[in-house]
């Protein structure tokens, strides 16, 4: 039994993957690696055969999936396996290595040494640190994050960086159960589920995660997220939202009258450490349903609208090189 295992989800990752970082990772962190072929159709299988033979016995292994289920599913599946296998502690890393060994085994200390249940990498530019990420994706990031953490009502910064660990407990269990609604942005339909899980059993208060400002990141090339899956990632980040706000408000007290005897829709007050007017947009693109039945799901949609077209014309400016600095 590994106490700790690493999932590697792998779709056609044959020309990224380096033997050289997985070595230095599993000797890093002692963790086994779990590799999850999604169905690849180059040769991702045979690289990672030979790669698991040669990290040597019990470093790593293979789960093979019969076809391709995306991301989000195939680390749902190397977690799930994990966990079956009694590893205490799981996580995953993407199979181009963006993040350092150093950093990663940085995550599981910060884990192992505090109560955190879910620790994540943050990729923030800070003096001292060497964070390389290329400006249009920097750009994009942001307008991203910003409408994750308005949709969780949690002050996170970075939801989509791709390591993070997570301690066996109830709460990851249950979030694991069933298959992903949201194929790109998995990561924030995953932290909603823990924090506010659909039974309100075994959810984790935001307490219980923690970001780790990483001091090393490449953007390496070769990424396959393109133009239309970064609109449909902000579509499952408004439906997550969506979700979450109803799921919030069935456990919430019947609402009580503002000031003057206006009903504020049991609303409640913002966030803890989010501005009101974030708060407002917050409720905007995640209406009760009450207030969505009487006509306004077309307010829904148009939000929806903006959004996707202010995602896509950071994108083309920086194509043309309006944006050239982070």
């Amino acid at each position: 039994m590994h106490d700790l295992t690493l999932v590697v989800p792998c779709f056609n990752e044959a020309r990224r993957l380096r033997r050289e970082a997985f070595a230095a990772l599993h000797a890093a962190t002692g963790a086994r690696l779990s590799f999850v072929d999604d169905g690849s159709t180059d040769d991702t299988a045979a690289r990672l055969a030979e790669l698991c033979a040669e990290l040597g016995p019990g470093a790593a292994t293979l789960l093979s999936l019969p076809r391709n289920v995306g991301k989000a599913e195939a680390i749902r599946a190397g977690l799930r396996a994990a966990l079956a296998e009694g590893a205490e502690v799981v996580g995953f890393v993407d199979a181009d290595m963006a993040t350092p060994a150093s950093e990663v085994a940085r995550l599981v200390s910060t884990l192992r040494s505090t109560g955190a249940h879910v620790v994540m990498g943050s990729r923030v530019r800070l003096l001292g640190s060497d964070i390389d990420r290329r400006p249009a994706r920097h750009y994009l990031g942001r307008v991203f994050a910003t409408l994750a953490s308005l949709s969780l009502g949690l002050p996170v910064y970075d939801t989509q960086c791709g390591a993070k660990v997570f301690r066996d407990v109830p709460a990851l269990r249950a979030a694991l159960e069933r298959p992903f609604d949201a194929r790109w942005a998995f990561d924030v339909e995953l932290l909603a589920r823990l924090v506010a899980p659909l039974d309100g059993r075994d959810a984790l208060s935001a307490k219980d995660v923690v970001e780790v400002p990483l001091r090393s990141w490449r953007d390496v090339a070769g990424s396959k997220l393109g133009r239309l899956d970064s609109a449909r990632a902000v579509a499952d980040v408004v439906r997550v939202g969506l979700r979450l706000r109803r799921a919030r408000g069935a456990t919430r007290p019947p609402p009580e009258a503002g000031p003057g005897g206006v009903d504020n829709g049991g609303a409640g007050p913002p966030a803890e450490g989010i501005p009101m007017g974030l708060c407002n947009l917050t409720m905007v693109l995640a209406m009760p349903e009450w207030f969505r039945q009487t006509g306004w799901a077309k307010l829904e949609r148009l939000a929806l609208v903006v959004l996707v077209v202010a995602v896509f014309v950071i994108w083309k400016k920086s194509q043309i090189g309006v944006i050239t600095d982070e």
